[in-house]
């Protein structure tokens, strides 16, 4: 009976005080608020705050377009505005596995888009040529196998600052001199010189979401990734004969993934080697390409 006296009493002396004072305009009001033990002021939720507005991201690199009836997303590089990298180690030195882990490593702000770029092994590490940073990571591989990375020719997408190219591995090892600051190795080469691949059908039977990367005679670098499964003579038809480029390459099927933070996209599922594009301006500095072997 006396710890609700004493309670009651607490109580009141708090209401009487509360009215003989107003907060000045524009703080908080306080609450009197009784756990059991005495008086607790805290601050009330201030009516005027609003949530932190989302950062503004700019218009997105991609867009949704239809070919021979099949849904697809075009995003574009453009040297102008963008710079091109390779991520696949993380601070740990282990893979990222997902565009979602790389994301929570970067500043969306900026990142045009990023996607998975480039045959990898069962520990999601590449299996053919990598460059990343300047480090060659893994040797071309000019060997015989099985599966679309091995359809002779396969290919590499390379390039340094703002210049980028896709050429056939051969080519590439009998011409490129100078180790670029990216490079993946991946395959088939869905065109070549222009011509579809030797070996892909105008319209095959195998179907499954897949993407790919051409670059166009202005050097802009146009990746694509399907929404919906598609032939590969189809995606190469697509880049042949909509976007005009002579080499197109291959990157990847069923695991095809697009994070494009304008655009709100971020598909999941595992990844190795992320190709990622950085708007320029907000680019980090690249190593110099230097003179060390391709």
């Amino acid at each position: 009976m006396k710890r609700l006296a004493r309670l009651a009493r607490l109580t009141a002396l708090a209401l009487a005080l509360s009215g003989c004072s107003e907060s000045p305009e524009g703080q908080p009001v306080t609450r009197t608020v009784l756990d059991g033990k005495g008086i607790i002021e805290a601050p009330s939720p201030d009516p005027t705050s609003e949530a932190s507005p989302a950062p503004d991201l700019g218009p997105s690199a991609c867009e949704s377009v239809t070919f021979e009836g099949v849904p697809l997303t075009h995003c574009i590089a453009d040297p102008a505005r963008h710079r091109i990298r390779m991520a696949n180690l993380g601070p740990d030195r282990q893979p990222y596995a997902s565009l979602a882990k790389f994301a929570a490593t970067v500043d969306p702000a900026t990142i045009a888009f990023a996607m998975n770029g480039g045959m990898y092994g069962d520990d999601l590490r590449a299996i053919g040529y990598y460059v990343e940073k300047g480090e060659r990571l893994k040797e071309l591989d000019r060997g015989q196998g099985t599966g679309n990375f091995y359809m002779k020719p396969n290919g590499v997408f390379f390039g340094s600052g703002g210049s980028w190219r896709v050429l056939g591995s051969n080519t590439f090892f009998d011409t490129v001199g100078e180790r670029p600051e990216f490079g993946t190795q991946s395959g088939p080469l869905l065109l070549v010189d222009g011509k579809l691949h030797p070996e892909i059908q105008d319209n095959g039977p195998s179907r499954a979401v897949r993407n790919g990367v051409g670059v166009d005679a202005a050097g802009k670098a146009h990746f694509v990734i399907s929404d919906a499964p598609i032939s590969f003579g189809q995606l190469a038809r697509y880049f042949r004969d909509v976007l005009k480029v002579r080499n197109a390459l291959y990157l990847d099927g069923a695991v095809s993934s697009l994070w494009d933070p304008a655009g709100g996209r971020q598909d999941g599922g595992r990844v190795g080697p992320i190709i990622v594009v950085t708007k320029r301006q907000m680019a980090a500095s690249q190593p110099a390409a230097g003179t060390p072997a391709p």
